[in-house]
């Protein structure tokens, strides 16, 4: 690893929270803590670093970059609740589930914007023995993809779709945190400034959408899962031919299936052709568990580098 002298984060006292890695065995993963000033709210925060497997066996290798947007539930104040983002994500099945995933990983977690003052059972009832444990041997037991009661009826025909409220809270309000964890990445691993991927789930979704069309020239690909685009977004990811694989979850309550269309259909629209859309007819809104539980996404994304030439 690398460390610059000229850095914002502070990260010369990163901090190893747990780490598989010793002096001894250089092969073995390792999960960091990152302090940082937020531009938010100028308080103190960490966000997690995951360095894959062999990370330490060549300096002269650029790793791919995977920047992991969380979901409404997992929000928190980036201290004793930064754990929470392990939960779900590919995080969840690197460091939990202990799979060779070859990124290295950047989690954050998004400030709560008094998202814990409207009710919120997730959020108010959540309890610390919900974060999944890395098990010194073995792997824990995975939580299962919730089933729905709703019937399989496809998508409906609708006229419009919600304004940008759905972001109101969300990650659009961490973007230059955001994009400062890419460049001091970027700075102070091994990284490969053209496989910086970016995906998140439900308002880490929208957060993918939204992140990617103010930064499309920093992505090579981009994942958002249950959280649609706003056509308004469009543009410049067309402009810059950022591939995109979009989820959905056909029976999802919370993100209707009707509302992705128009996004994609202005994409295509604009002459963007490297767009995949799939849809999980028989889940819920948890649709990310199978995503991330399989090999696909991780393949499509490692596929993809940003082309210098352009």
């Amino acid at each position: 690893m690398k460390v610059s002298q000229n850095i914002n984060f502070t990260l010369l006292t990163f901090i190893i929270l747990i780490s598989s890695c010793t002096h001894s065995n250089r092969e073995e993963e390792q999960l960091l803590r990152i302090p940082y000033t937020s531009l938010i709210d100028n308080t103190a925060r960490d966000y997690f670093v995951y360095l894959p497997k062999n990370y330490e066996n060549d300096s002269s290798k650029k790793w791919p970059v995977l920047l992991f947007l969380h979901g409404n539930g997992e929000r928190g104040n980036g201290n004793d609740e930064l754990d929470y983002v392990l939960i779900h994500g590919p995080l969840y099945e690197a460091w939990i589930q202990k799979r060779d995933l070859p990124f290295i990983m950047i989690v954050p977690q998004l400030h709560m914007f008094n998202q814990d003052k409207i009710g919120l059972d997730y959020i108010d009832k959540r309890r610390k023995d919900w974060i999944p444990k890395r098990l010194k041997n073995g792997i824990s037991k995975r939580s299962q993809t919730a089933r729905s009661s709703k019937i399989m009826q496809g998508a409906k025909i609708i006229d419009s779709i919600p304004e940008l409220s759905r972001i109101d809270y969300g990650w659009n309000r961490a973007e230059n945190d955001l994009m400062k964890m890419i460049d001091n990445t970027l700075q102070n691993f091994n990284a490969d400034e053209n496989r910086v991927y970016l995906s998140g789930i439900s308002y880490g979704g929208f957060g993918t959408w939204y992140i990617a069309s103010k930064h499309p020239e920093r992505f090579a690909a981009i994942n958002p899962i249950v959280g649609w685009g706003h056509p308004i977004l469009m543009d410049s990811i067309a402009k810059y031919k950022i591939p995109v694989w979009q989820f959905a979850g056909g029976r999802d309550p919370v993100i209707p299936i009707e509302y992705f269309y128009e996004g994609l259909n202005k994409l295509e629209k604009l002459g963007h052709t490297n767009i995949q859309f799939t849809v999980h007819e028989d889940l819920s809104h948890d649709t990310w568990k199978r995503v991330y539980k399989g090999d696909d996404i991780y393949n499509w994304l490692l596929k993809h580098k940003i082309n210098t030439n352009n």
